[in-house]
């Protein structure tokens, strides 16, 4: 399994205009095969999270390639002051008890 976490930094006049674009980003992808959870949020003002989690590598590699993800790029293009985005390789998962 894959694990995305991101953080961007995006001018704060831009950022209502931006959450239609977070929106279709978010239910476009959750189509993709591969896909086990994908998720912005917004933060404050100014600042947009991102948690995906992906079966492999393969199928990250094929959403980057999509026309939503083309689309996306170009609604955010001149919006984003920063992004930091991790990768991390999972090589087990177990369930959480509290």
């Amino acid at each position: 399994m894959i694990i995305v976490i991101g953080r961007a930094e995006v001018d704060p006049a831009d950022i209502a205009r931006l959450r239609p674009a977070l929106d279709a980003m978010m239910r476009a992808t959750w189509e993709e095969s591969g896909c086990l959870s994908y998720s912005m949020a917004v933060e404050g003002d100014s600042v947009v999270t991102i948690v995906e989690r992906w079966a492999d590598e393969a199928a990250l590699k094929a959403h980057f390639a999509t026309p939503h993800m083309a689309a996306f790029n170009a609604q955010i293009k001149g919006a984003v002051r920063s992004m930091d985005l991790k990768m991390y390789d999972v090589t087990g998962e177990r369930s959480l008890t509290i």
